[in-house]
């Protein structure tokens, strides 16, 4: 498997890190070297989460360059919180973008949502030998729910929107997909959450202000997470090398979603890498489980990576899931081999 074509979109508007400070109570050097945030897009009244996952698939399709009717089905990674509540937005993509009414799925691990349609992905070209492309795409803005006096959900001041679109096909060229990997930490489960609008605690007069995310018990999520996060990184990571065939060691590039700088040179040291073998999104915030397509489409465009390079992707989303993915980069006189 393949992706063929990488799409991203990104609001023109910016928060800037003394717009957090002030907001949080935080110093503006704390946001910065403590947060990682230098800057961050910010939404503009049109960019919703379904409609900025069709810009970028509108370049993902473009640069693929596949007639939209061979295109077999839309793996939607649209967030949670979108357009419409209670809101399926697979359909909506493939009606939007022309796209034959095959098969679609609306998936939801959270930030780690992209690997999870990979896992996906994989699954239906290895059983569904018809299909020849799959159009993944997914939009953000859950920084919509993010208060800024709320000490608890700080790792979350991260938060941006954005759209990001990668069609996965059967053949390449583009990078092509050696090895992927999958944990769960269901001590968090409940942690992270919007605690009104369901079922337990439904919308009303007395509930309407509370729907935002919050953290259930911050000191202890925090502990461990301190604990486990780097570890199960490296451990997700790893099975998906030996999948694949390889060793950190053999890595030329990886890919961390966005956190704060200390865990994310962490992770580089924890694997025996560089900080030139990866980049950091200090000026783009987390787009969520856009961010691994991000990644890979700055790297490109950075010249951070190049042909042939074996090149890691890890994510995670509360609740609490853990991805990693191992490719590698075959241009068109590679992908046939």
């Amino acid at each position: 498997m393949y992706l063929r074509g990488l799409g991203v979109y990104l609001p023109r508007g910016r928060i800037q890190s003394r717009e957090i400070a002030e907001w949080s109570g935080l110093p503006e050097w704390v946001v910065r070297e403590k947060l990682g945030i230098v800057e961050k897009p910010t939404p503009g009244p049109e960019d919703h989460p379904a409609e900025m996952a069709i810009w970028a698939a509108e370049k993902a399709l473009k640069e693929a360059k596949v007639p939209r009717e061979r295109v077999g089905g839309v793996l939607s990674i649209v967030e949670e919180h979108k357009d419409y509540p209670v809101w399926a937005t697979a359909p909506y993509l493939a009606y939007r973008l022309g796209l034959p009414g095959g098969l679609g799925m609306d998936l939801n691990q959270k930030c780690a949502s992209f690997m999870g349609a990979l896992e996906v992905a994989r699954g239906v070209f290895s059983t569904r030998k018809g299909v020849e492309h799959l159009l993944i795409a997914g939009g953000y803005r859950n920084g919509d729910l993010i208060d800024y006096r709320d000490e608890g959900v700080r790792f979350m001041y991260d938060l941006a929107p954005g759209g990001a679109a990668a069609l996965a096909s059967r053949e390449g060229p583009g990078f092509k997909v050696l090895g992927l990997a999958h944990r769960m930490d269901p001590t968090l489960a409940l942690m992270v959450k919007v605690p009104v609008g369901g079922t337990r605690n439904p919308l009303g007069p007395r509930t309407l202000g509370e729907y935002r995310l919050r953290v259930e018990d911050p000191a202890q999520m925090k502990a461990r997470l301190d604990a486990t996060a780097l570890p199960t990184f490296k451990q997700v990571l790893e099975e998906a090398l030996e999948e694949a065939g390889y060793t950190p060691r053999d890595l030329d590039f990886l890919g961390i979603l966005h956190m704060k700088p200390s865990a994310h040179r962490g992770l580089l040291r924890t694997l025996g890498l560089s900080e030139e073998q990866s980049l950091y999104l200090d000026r783009y915030g987390h787009l969520g489980q856009l961010d691994p397509i991000l990644i890979l489409e700055l790297a490109r465009r950075e010249k951070r990576i190049r042909p042939k390079d074996l090149i890691g992707l890890v994510a995670a989303g509360v609740g609490y899931f853990y991805g990693a993915a191992v490719l590698r980069w075959e241009v068109e006189e590679d992908a046939g081999a």
